[in-house]
């Protein structure tokens, strides 16, 4: 029997804030907030949820584990998270990778990838 997914923990020197730039970037809602964390879902009742942790230390290197975004448009989507706050970065994925590589307002990278098809 396998385990079930319950959340994904991202440390961050400012828990509240990273927390509210993810959860308009995935259009989910801060589903439970404490001065330790501040956890965001899809909806209140359903897993995988995204718990923002405080950390005394900004993040160094590149992260391990990073999430990949599917939008129906890459372009715009890409767009309005560099409008929101995040930024191109290079991890070694070459100018012709199928998707593009952002960091979120204290760095943690993510990619957006084309869509399907």
């Amino acid at each position: 029997m396998g385990s079930r997914w319950e959340n994904l923990v991202v440390d961050a020197l400012d828990p509240a804030r990273l927390a509210r730039w993810w959860a308009e970037a995935l259009g989910y809602q801060i589903t439970h907030e404490r001065p330790d964390e501040v956890e965001i879902r899809r909806a209140p009742d359903e897993l995988p949820g995204l718990i923002f942790v405080p950390v005394p230390d900004a993040k160094a290197g590149k992260n391990r584990l990073h999430v990949d975004l599917r939008p129906a448009d890459q372009e715009a989507e890409v767009e309005r998270l560099v409008n929101m706050g995040a930024r191109h970065v290079d991890v070694g994925q070459g100018g012709k990778a199928g998707w593009v590589v952002l960091a979120d307002p204290e760095g943690n990278e993510f990619c957006v990838l084309k869509q399907r098809g």
